[in-house]
């Protein structure tokens, strides 16, 4: 397997001598430097997403190293550029962090400063790209139509591929897969993908519905098939004619009415309770199950006829741990569509919060991830964005809170989102947030916040 190529480190310095010695020091810290003479020619060889540090004398003859700053971050806000100056300027190290400098070193300067300001700059212009191409894969999975598959591993990748194949046949499906690990998702793309895509998609949990009332639930009832039955009632199956019908957790299907859904799959008609009329049926059924139902019919806990005629076509999934290389893309998907629905924002993982994701075990599969990315954005805010701290359930701030205190710190969330999201303009952010001017002056003070400071943040 081949090594990747060392992170490149742009040196920009009129003076060849420093050139030489800031990049002898770089490459025996396993970088690869890039020395340039002029911003001019530095920004000539620079590339959409170089997967570097730009490292830069301010005092130059032509474009100087601030105006090489602002020039960029127009072009990319999230390259890292370290500044030097030899002259001790107090001011200029200030407008260059205000301009958005990663960091500022004074001449002379040790040589593990330069190392450690390139190191952390890498580390962070990584995590960028690596968000960057993660958000990019995740616009172009959405645009797919239909529930969407999200993943580029292997494995999602053959199950993508053979949800589309199935979907283009009226087989009955089985599908097979732990707690959480989105057999319900697979199903519903199977139906939108197939001919019946337009028709209705109904949905049936077999272990949640009582027994002495699920027969009725499936099939349906004629007016006094029995005490209370005061009206005829369509049945699920009847409800879906035309469509699609997705029995979950079959396993807990009592076996009695193992015996009735055999008929129905292999007659492809009901009759409703009460009455000795059948109803033909135009359906396709999928069926979901966490356990093997092979090994429970051999154990008499299902009916074996039952399965082999749910045996035709047979579609494992997945669990998150045997595809961990998704997890960081399915977390970002799962943040936007919470972001999304609340009006609040997060921000992007850092390298804790991936090295987070990826040692978790994940034994609620996506449901785990999925309810994980909604207390990110909904209450990362009270730790820090942590993500140990959520995936332990410990919240290092609020843990020991009360509840007031706890929404007291929520709020003070939302107030601070609507300002960044606003540059601290008071009407928008009124208008967003529901509250009259007074109200938010109000809170502002209580929690010390000032609507400034979110203009400073962003002011060139």
């Amino acid at each position: 397997m081949h090594e990747p190529p060392p992170p490149p480190v742009m040196i920009i310095d009129d003076e060849a001598h420093l050139r030489i010695t800031a990049g002898q020091t770089l490459e025996l810290a396993g970088y690869a430097p890039q020395a340039f003479e002029s911003a001019e020619a530095a920004l000539d060889a620079l590339t959409p997403d170089f997967p570097g540090v730009v490292v830069s004398d301010i005092r130059m003859p032509g474009m100087d190293g601030i105006a090489l700053l602002h020039e960029v971050r127009r072009r990319d806000t999230d390259l890292p550029v370290i500044l030097i100056t030899g002259h001790g300027d107090i001011s200029t190290a200030v407008e260059a962090m205000r301009a958005g400098a990663w960091d500022f070193l004074e001449k002379p300067f040790a040589t593990e400063r330069l190392v450690e300001g390139v190191r952390r700059g890498i580390d962070k212009r990584r995590l960028s790209l690596e968000n960057r191409a993660l958000k990019a894969e995740l616009e172009a999975q959405q645009s797919a139509p239909g529930p969407r598959l999200v993943g580029r591993t292997p494995a999602i990748q053959r199950l993508a591929a053979m949800v589309q194949r199935i979907s283009q046949v009226e087989a009955d499906v089985l599908l097979f897969g732990e707690t959480g690990a989105g057999k319900d998702l697979v199903a519903r793309a199977i139906h939108e993908r197939s001919a019946r895509g337009g028709r209705p998609f109904v949905a049936i949990n077999c272990g949640a519905v009582p027994e002495s009332i699920i027969e009725s639930e499936l099939f349906g009832h004629e007016k006094g098939a029995f005490t209370g039955a005061v009206e005829r009632r369509i049945g699920k199956f009847e409800h879906a004619q035309g469509g699609t019908v997705f029995l979950d957790e079959i396993e807990s299907m009592p076996l009695a009415l193992q015996v009735k859904l055999l008929r129905v799959l292999q007659e492809r008609s009901i009759e409703r309770l009460g009455s000795n009329q059948p109803v033909p049926l135009d359906i396709r059924v999928i069926a979901a199950t966490k356990v093997d139902l092979k090994a429970a019919a051999e154990a008499g806990r299902f009916r074996e006829d039952l399965y082999y005629r749910l045996d035709v076509v047979t579609l494992p999934i997945p669990p998150l741990r045997e595809r961990r290389e998704d997890i960081p893309l399915l977390f970002q998907h799962f943040t936007v569509v919470a972001a999304n629905r609340s009006g609040l924002e997060a921000p992007p993982l850092d390298t804790a919060g991936i090295s987070a994701l990826m040692a978790h075990d994940w034994p609620g599969n996506v449901r785990e991830l999925r309810n994980l990315a909604e207390r990110y954005v909904l209450l990362g805010a009270t730790c820090d964005y942590r993500l140990d701290a959520l995936l332990e359930g410990v919240d290092s701030e609020a843990g020991d809170m009360a509840l007031p205190q706890q929404v007291e710190l929520f709020e003070k969330s939302l107030i601070d989102q609507a300002l960044v999201r606003h540059r601290g303009r008071i009407r928008e952010a009124c208008e967003q947030l529901g509250l009259p001017r007074k109200t938010l002056y109000d809170k502002l003070r209580k929690y010390a916040l000032r609507a400034e400071d979110y203009r400073q943040r962003l002011e060139p």
